[in-house]
Parts: C-alpha cells; sequence; structure tokens
C-alpha cells in the first residue's frame, strides 16, 4: 500500500454510513501511513513545518510520538506582530500567511486598503485569488487567521451534512424550514456550512429564517476588542469611550429585537417541522421569550432538530439550560445533536445519542498530550485524559497538526452506541477557564520562528 493509497482511503470514508465502526487498531497502520505522505509532501513547502522538522530532528512519521514535535499550537495563527493588523499593513500580513500555507500567496495590491478597519477587504481579496481565509477574534484583539483552499471548501459541505445526518438521525430529504436564533461570524467556512446544511435539509420552498442583524465582520470584532482593551489600559480617548457605550447600547438593543422577532416566527412556525440552529445562549434566551409568549413543546411539531454549535463560551445558564430548549421547542432526545470541532479543523466530531460520547472519524487522528503539550501520553486502553490535539487528514490548505487549548479525555474502546472508534467523553473543558491561562510548551519557539519570516 502506498503513503498516498492511505490518505485516500480514510478520507474516503466521509461518504460512509460505518465511518465510526472503524476501530483504531484497524486503523493505525493506514493513519501513520498517511501521516508520513502527508509530512514528505508539506514540510518543503510550508516554511514553519519545515523548521519543526529540522529542529526535532524528524524526517519520517512511524509512530503517533513523531508527529508531536511536529504539531501547531493553536496560537500559531495568531503570531503574526499586532502591529501588521493595527496599523493595516496588509503587505506584511499577507507575507506572513505564506509561513503557515503550503501554496504560494498570490502578492496583492494593498496600497489601496489604508487603516486597520480594512481587515475584510483584505479577507475578501484574498478570497478572490482562492485563499479563504477564515477568522475568529479572541481576547488579545488578535483573530486567528486559518487559511483554506477550494477543496477544504467542498470538504466541509460534505462533512457537515453527514455529520449532522449521523449525530441526529436526520435524513437529509430537504422537508424542514431552517430557524438560525445566533448571529454568526461572515466567515468562509461558516458559511459554506450554513449552506450545505440548508441545501440538504431545508425545504426550498420556506425561507430560511435570519436573524435581523447585520453579519458579524472580522473587522467588526477586531475592533471592539481593541478598543476593549484600550478601555482596560485606560488609553481610550474620551470619545471613543463614548462611541463605544453608544454602540454597545445600540447593539443590545438590536439584538433584543432581534430576539423577540425570533420568538415570534417560532410560534408562526409551530406545526412545520423545524431545523433549529445557533448556540446555547442564544437558544435559551428566545425560548424563555417562547414560554413566556405561552407556548412550549406540546405546541410544536414532534420532530423537530436543533444544531447547537459552539460551546457555552462562558455564558452563565441555569443547570438545566439543555433539558429547557429542548422542552420549549419539542426536541426528541434522538434529535439531539451536538458536535465538537473547532475553527482549526476541517472536519466534525458528532455526539452520539445513546453513549453521550464525541466520535473521532478515521480521518482525524486523536492524541492526548500533557499540559505542556510536549508529551505524548500513554495510551492503549481504557480512558486518558490531557491535552487535546488532532491531526486532520482532510485539511488542505495548511498543516492538519494542532495541540489545542482543551482537556479532553479520549478512550480508544468501543462505545455505549456500538461504534468502535475513539471517541472522547462529553466533559470537555479549555485550560484558560480552569487556570485563568493556558501555556503551551512549544507556542514561544514557534512565534519566535515565524516573526522572524515574515
Amino acid at each position: 500500500m502506498t503513503s498516498a493509497t492511505a490518505t485516500h482511503r480514510l478520507t474516503a470514508l466521509v461518504d460512509a454510513s460505518d465511518r465510526f465502526t472503524h476501530s483504531t487498531r484497524d486503523l493505525r497502520a493506514t493513519q501513520l501511513a498517511a501521516l508520513n505522505e502527508r509530512l514528505q509532501d508539506r514540510k518543503e513547502r510550508i516554511k514553519l513545518l519545515g523548521h519543526r522538522a529540522r529542529e526535532s530532528n524528524t524526517s519520517e512519521i512511524r509512530e503517533l510520538a513523531d508527529l508531536v514535535p511536529l504539531l501547531f499550537p493553536h496560537s500559531v495563527y495568531k503570531s503574526y506582530p499586532e502591529s501588521f493588523l493595527t496599523q493595516g499593513r496588509w503587505d506584511r500580513l499577507t507575507k506572513w500567511l505564506g509561513t503557515v500555507s503550503p501554496y504560494p500567496i498570490t502578492p496583492l495590491d494593498t496600497s489601496d486598503l489604508d487603516g486597520s478597519d480594512r481587515i475584510d477587504e483584505w479577507i475578501a481579496r484574498l478570497g478572490e485569488h482562492g485563499h479563504h481565509v477564515s477568522c475568529s477574534s479572541g481576547t488579545t484583539g488578535k483573530s486567528a487567521m486559518l487559511l483554506a483552499t477550494e477543496r477544504d471548501m467542498d470538504w466541509s459541505r460534505k462533512d457537515t451534512v453527514g455529520v449532522f445526518s449521523w449525530g441526529s438521525g436526520v435524513r437529509p430529504t430537504g422537508d424542514r424550514r431552517m430557524i438560525g436564533i445566533a448571529p454568526t461570524a461572515a466567515v468562509p467556512k461558516n458559511m459554506v456550512i450554513a449552506e450545505a446544511q440548508e441545501r440538504a435539509f431545508g425545504d426550498p420552498a420556506k425561507p430560511r429564517f435570519r436573524l435581523p442583524l447585520p453579519p458579524i465582520t472580522v473587522g467588526s470584532l477586531t475592533r471592539t476588542v481593541l478598543l476593549r482593551r484600550k478601555i482596560a489600559e485606560g488609553a481610550a480617548l474620551p470619545e471613543e469611550l463614548a462611541e463605544f457605550e453608544r454602540n454597545a447600547t445600540q447593539r443590545q438593543e438590536a439584538l433584543d429585537k432581534a430576539m423577540t422577532t425570533a420568538a415570534e416566527a417560532l410560534i408562526e412556525h409551530r406545526a412545520e417541522k423545524l431545523y433549529l440552529s445557533g448556540m446555547w445562549n442564544a437558544l435559551y434566551q428566545v425560548a424563555r421569550l417562547v414560554r413566556d409568549m405561552g407556548y412550549s413543546g406540546k405546541d410544536f411539531h414532534s420532530d423537530n432538530c436543533l444544531y447547537v454549535g459552539g460551546g457555552l463560551k462562558r455564558a452563565q445558564l441555569p443547570p438545566d439550560y439543555q433539558e429547557f430548549v429542548h422542552d420549549t421547542f419539542g426536541i426528541p432526545a434522538d434529535r439531539n445533536f451536538q458536535n465538537y470541532s473547532m475553527q482549526e479543523l476541517n472536519s466534525g466530531m458528532p455526539k452520539c445519542r445513546t453513549g453521550d460520547r464525541y466520535h473521532v472519524p478515521p480521518w482525524v487522528v486523536p492524541l492526548v498530550l500533557d499540559e505542556s503539550g510536549e508529551q505524548l501520553l500513554p495510551h492503549e486502553s481504557g480512558e486518558v485524559e490531557g491535552r487535546a490535539a488532532f491531526f486532520d487528514l482532510a485539511l488542505d490548505g495548511r498543516w492538519g497538526g494542532v495541540i489545542t487549548g482543551d482537556r479532553i479525555s479520549l478512550t480508544l474502546d468501543p462505545c455505549a452506541c456500538g461504534a468502535a472508534g475513539p471517541s472522547i467523553r462529553n466533559n470537555i473543558v479549555r485550560y484558560a477557564d480552569l487556570a485563568g491561562d493556558d501555556k503551551i510548551g512549544c507556542a514561544g519557539t514557534v512565534d519566535a520562528y515565524v516573526r522572524g519570516v515574515s
């Protein structure tokens, strides 16, 4: 078997209904061959990967431990100097992207993009050249910038439908009214996933409901976070403070109005088969409004389904928030879909309906590391807890190996649902939430290298 065939054998399982039935023992040799194939193909094409391979003296992958020094900390995708962003140095930021890309970044004329508020236009211009950048803005003010190709976009369209159908039991028969209950960031990956879900599960004769709010762009998120930092540091000007307060008030008023509109739309279409999507905080808030208007699960269709994206994001909700949402909208127990993934990956890990565990697909290789992210924890059977790392063999536009900020409990043993592949217990927590900070051992070295070449 050639390593190229190994990669294809794994990723081809995206179309298989039994893709989660393959055990780690059955897959390991094929996965190692595929990982090595990806290393040989990318180590001279991704500057940072080549540096990491030389630094660790790693020329091939024969066992999982060989992969550990080649994993990128999740922070690498925001390792560019912040001045590139705050000063609108789009030419330098484009060059930085080249350090984590396997494909040459087309030189862009950004001379007309003056100022740090032009990031959305810069992203759009990259997309026109086939470099799709999905970003997520964090509390530091920096956006993690994750490159993707057209192949990655196509994969997301296919994977998201298969993941939801497997995890929820809902067939893609196009017979539901789609109702979105949360504003989402308008980045390429989120947009193609939403479009694919609508094509597969939505009734084309019933327009999708979206919150009547302007799209959340990377630029708007970044501007808000940077201003919050200036306020915290006491560096904000009086007019900036006034604008911040005014915008915050207007956004809250618009959100409150939009949530009421969403509750009214849900009540209006309560007899129809619904596909609800959103994050828990927004779903809970609109459920409260629906209850206050005098409606509950007995008034809704008996076969509604729910797509929950992301966790609580530190929202403070009562212990029974999930049950409250399910009971409000008549979501059956076997339609309770949840998915574990992240922007750094291109594949989902759906939660099964009986074992309450997130299942890892064959083309994603899970690893559990120590808290520093430097050592692979021994693991042959039973459950092991530590820092999550993954290699997504479906990724094309960037290196597939990432060390996350999550603490997980992984088992390689069969799940109660019958799936034989690796799975993750439903107790995922961020290290930053546990300790108030999060340090990955190799992050400083990686950051220094990227700054040196960008």
